[in-house]
């Protein structure tokens, strides 16, 4: 298990069967860098497009397709003093009626503390402090038959889903559609509420620690995701209700793969456990995630069950 530190050269807009900037090994730790939703880096100089920049793909010697790719996010520290969101909510989250209301659309900057731990937006005189809670907003691998999908949307193979609960501590699991798996990551937040609901979260220049691994044949169809206390899986799409039925089902099917749960006992449980988070609901797939407590869960004797078990 090898310790790379990768600072990327070149960034992409879409996640596809790319060339690879690094091969990384079952187990490897990769420290690098990501720029900003808008492409600027850690000093506000523009480095490639707008629109998600990607760092990667990063290849992952012995994924195949089938198999699942688990992303453990280790760390994420903000190497830039400010970031920027936009100014109001966006237009399809109000009532058609109200949008005419809203005011203009524009970037504001936030001032990034990681000392203290906060990020201060002073605009117009009305001046907010909210804590320091870093997330990744876009990451997957590549999709299926040659596919190259934006980094503005999500789907299958991950992509731009603005979930803040894949934040440090979180292993995020993705199908592989390809050999090497393909991995890509960008678009790291300060701090983001549920929905992304301006459009941005507080958008800015991370270094990004994480740790690849493997587990072969998973039967993966959307990603998944396990933190200290919970399992979830996202499902993207629009409308939301599709995003919903995606995380839903794949739920259902983790639950019956490593804890045993049959459907009807899988139904019992979620029918009174589930937990719904809408992840975001700006992009042109919508994305929604089923949540659900370990303490609920038995992993049957001799399994790993979960994301962070397996190896």
């Amino acid at each position: 298990m090898a310790r790379h530190r990768f600072e990327p050269t070149r960034y992409s807009n879409v996640l596809a069967t790319l060339e690879p900037v690094l091969a990384v090994a079952d187990g490897d730790t990769v420290v690098t860098t990501t720029l900003d939703a808008a492409g600027r880096d850690r000093d506000g100089v523009q480095r490639a497009p707008r629109g998600n920049p990607m760092t990667g793909p990063f290849f992952v010697e012995g994924a195949e397709p089938g198999d699942a790719l688990l992303v453990r996010i280790d760390r994420m520290t903000p190497i830039r003093a400010t970031g920027w969101t936009f100014s109001v909510l966006a237009p399809n989250v109000v009532e058609p009626g109200a949008v005419a209301r809203l005011p203009e659309r524009r970037e504001v900057e936030w001032a990034i503390d990681p000392q203290a731990g906060t990020a201060r937006l002073a605009d117009a005189g009305r001046e907010l402090t909210v804590p320091l809670a870093p997330m990744i907003g876009c990451f997957g691998v590549a999709p299926r038959q040659g596919q190259a999908i934006s980094t503005a949307t999500s789907g299958e193979h991950g992509g731009n889903m603005d979930y803040r609960r894949f934040a440090p501590g979180t292993t995020a699991g993705f199908p592989v559609a390809v050999p090497g798996a393909l991995f890509f990551l960008g678009d790291g937040h300060a701090c983001q509420g549920d929905g992304e609901i301006v459009g941005t979260g507080i958008e800015t220049a991370f270094e990004i620690e994480f740790t690849a691994r493997l587990r072969k044949q998973a039967g993966f169809g959307w990603p998944r995701g396990e933190t200290e206390t919970d399992i979830f899986t996202v499902g993207n799409a629009r409308p939301l209700d599709q995003a919903l039925q995606h995380a839903t089902t794949e739920m259902l099917r983790w639950l019956g793969q490593d804890f045993g749960l049959d459907a009807t006992a899988a139904s019992h449980l979620l029918g009174q456990a589930v937990r719904y988070d809408v992840a975001n609901v700006f992009n042109p797939a919508y994305s929604v995630a089923c949540r659900l407590a370990k303490r609920w869960l038995t992993r049957p004797e001799g399994t790993a069950g979960g994301l962070e078990g397996t190896g």
